[in-house]
């Protein structure tokens, strides 16, 4: 046994002075081969965001980028109940309630949780007039006072088939003037829209005049106290996002339509034989969501005969669809080739296909899949 160690430790200090490699040892070198640093994927995009000294606060922002008293409003009161559903996740567990929705699937506690909460916060509001959530699509009344001034729609917690698994989910949101209401309005009516990605961290996007902003829940960087010790409990975390009109990332949904669909099929090729960064994980938030942290990316739902539309286009595609573009995004619906925010909203549970993020990849997906 000594002299089997002793040969290793030999042979561990020939290798540390040699400038060649024993042959014994070449078979086993030449199938190890690193791509990029130590190992890691030369694929993945990770965060250039740097530290700031200090962050402005959601009221200062609104202040300054929302020009509108009774928007600034509605934002603020969808905000605290984004706040209220935090919490809640934080502590419920991920059961099956025994009710089912109007779509027919099973409801579960988080989802009605969060469909109570936000019921809660439109009815509260000085500014709202109607609701209507995905779990129960009928614009209700909400305005005993007669002042309310926007319908609200709500996906009160996507992600339903993947919040088991403690992966991230979301809240879709999107505010409509009473001047056009929601039936035969368009995305593009939208006074503003709202979402939150519920994480390791709460993070909101808002569209705002001039652009889409993030606000972080709950965080307390230095800079941020309050004379009484206190933490705004929102800050402004990113500014005016861009997203690039090229980029490296996609996320493939409805996969079975390339079964279906020979320009989806293609476009799913072109993606993996150019070496593009996969990130999906069929939650619509965060999936579509990395597109502003990134600043870059494509999400494609396209849909075929036998794999028909499920997103909804007053609760997802539309609120998602003011941001992108108010970031410099592109949407595509998925049968035309123009803008989600064109298409007429004419039932309140109307089903769309979508393509939505970096313009030029937007740009493909209409040439190869829809040819157009």
């Amino acid at each position: 046994m000594k002299f089997v160690i002793a040969a290793f430790l030999l042979l561990d200090a020939v290798a540390a002075f040699s400038t060649s490699t024993p042959a014994f040892l070449k078979s086993q070198v030449s199938t190890t081969k690193l791509y990029g640093e130590y190992g890691a994927s030369s694929t993945s995009f990770y965060t250039k965001t740097e530290k700031k000294d200090t962050y402005e606060s959601l009221n200062d922002v609104l202040e300054e980028k929302c020009s509108d008293p009774k928007v600034r409003q509605v934002i603020k009161d969808m905000l605290d109940v984004c706040a209220e559903i935090t919490e809640a996740l934080r502590t419920a567990l991920v059961t099956v309630e025994g009710s089912m929705n109007d779509f027919g699937d099973a409801q579960l506690s988080v989802d009605v949780i969060a469909d109570n909460l936000i019921w809660d916060a439109v009815k509260r509001s000085s500014v709202i007039r109607e609701g209507a959530s995905e779990e129960d699509p009928i614009v209700r009344d909400v305005d005993e006072g007669g002042e309310g001034e926007f319908t609200v729609c709500w996906d009160p917690l996507d992600g339903s088939s993947i919040v088991d698994n403690n992966w991230a989910v979301g809240t879709m949101i999107g505010v409509w003037p009473k001047s056009t209401g929601l039936i035969g309005a368009t995305g593009r009516d939208q006074v503003t829209s709202l979402v939150a990605l519920y994480g390791p961290r709460t993070t909101v996007l808002v569209a705002l005049d001039d652009g889409t902003y993030e606000f972080s829940y709950g965080c307390t960087p230095e800079g941020c106290q309050l004379p009484d010790g206190s933490w705004e409990p929102w800050i402004c975390s990113r500014h005016k996002i861009s997203i690039s009109p090229d980029c490296k990332i996609f996320a493939p949904a409805n996969l079975r339509a390339a079964q279906d669909l020979p320009g989806y099929k293609k476009l799913i090729d072109h993606f993996m034989e150019n070496r593009y960064t996969l990130r999906y994980s069929g939650g619509l938030v965060p999936d579509v969501y990395q597109q502003f942290t990134k600043e870059q990316g494509v999400f494609a739902n396209p849909t075929s005969e036998g794999s028909p539309a499920k997103l909804r286009l007053a609760f997802e595609a539309a609120p998602f669809g003011l941001l992108v573009e108010k970031s410099g995004g592109k949407t595509s619906d998925g049968v035309t080739g123009g803008s989600i925010l064109d298409v007429q909203i004419n039932s309140v549970d109307q089903r769309t296909a979508l393509c939505i993020g970096s313009s030029v990849e937007v740009d493909r997906f209409n040439e190869m899949v829809l040819q157009n």
